[in-house]
């Protein structure tokens, strides 16, 4: 066997993007995936909950409007069912082929959102996170920042441009202000792994700031 067949493949970064609703994580992946090519770097995009067709399907029960209502722990429970899903059809086996994968929300959204947010008890969270990807940690988290007044006019302007809306940006104002919280305390908590991003400057700006990390990170 040729040494070339030998060389394992190093295995591709995992960088997730966290923020609140309106931060501009969608369009950072995208400057991301660009920069990336630009470097010859492949890379995957993905989402959460998502990503592939069973774990979007879990997307659509976790993010639909309807008049069932659904408890915190059983909206954590999904979340963790659709992130196992995610984990093993997509981004366990792409980081395996040496590709980057760009994750917009992991489970730093569920420890804001779900625990900070809703009150879900963090131990349940993290005995979650140990059962459904224990040894597998983002290499870089980018936390998009901005006050939550900004970001939920950008997230109600889409929706005003016909976009539906989940179930989360119906959320109040409040809500929002204990997940911005928690992610801060994240952030605070993890300094070495979080990269805070000021999402409420302009485009050339973030796109920066996010380039200054990546460059760290190559």
């Amino acid at each position: 066997m040729s040494p070339a067949r030998n060389r394992s493949v190093k295995r591709g970064r995992f960088v997730t993007l966290e923020g609140i609703e309106g931060a501009g994580k969608s369009t950072v992946a995208k400057f991301i995936a660009a920069w990336l090519a630009r470097r010859s770097i492949p890379a995957r995009l993905t989402r959460e909950p998502g990503g592939t067709p069973l774990a979007e399907t879990l997307r659509g029960i976790v993010l639909a409007r309807g008049g069932e209502p659904m408890s915190a722990v059983s909206e954590t429970l999904l979340m963790f069912a659709a992130r196992g899903v995610h984990l093993e059809n997509l981004i366990r086996p792409a980081l395996g082929r040496g590709e980057w994968v760009i994750c917009d929300r992991f489970t730093d959204a569920t420890r804001a959102y779900q625990g900070s947010g809703r009150g879900v008890d963090a131990q349940l969270i993290e005995t979650l996170a140990r059962a459904v990807h224990a040894g597998l940690a983002p290499d870089c988290t980018l936390l998009l920042d901005l006050p939550v007044s900004v970001g939920l006019a950008r997230a109600r302007g889409r929706a005003g441009s016909g976009a539906p809306r989940d179930r989360f940006e119906d959320e109040t104002a409040a809500f929002f202000e204990r997940v911005r919280s928690g992610y801060l305390e994240l952030a605070r908590r993890e300094p070495g792994r979080f990269h805070i991003v000021d999402a409420a400057a302009g485009r050339t700006t973030v796109e920066a700031q996010v380039s200054a990390v990546l460059e760290k990170l190559l």
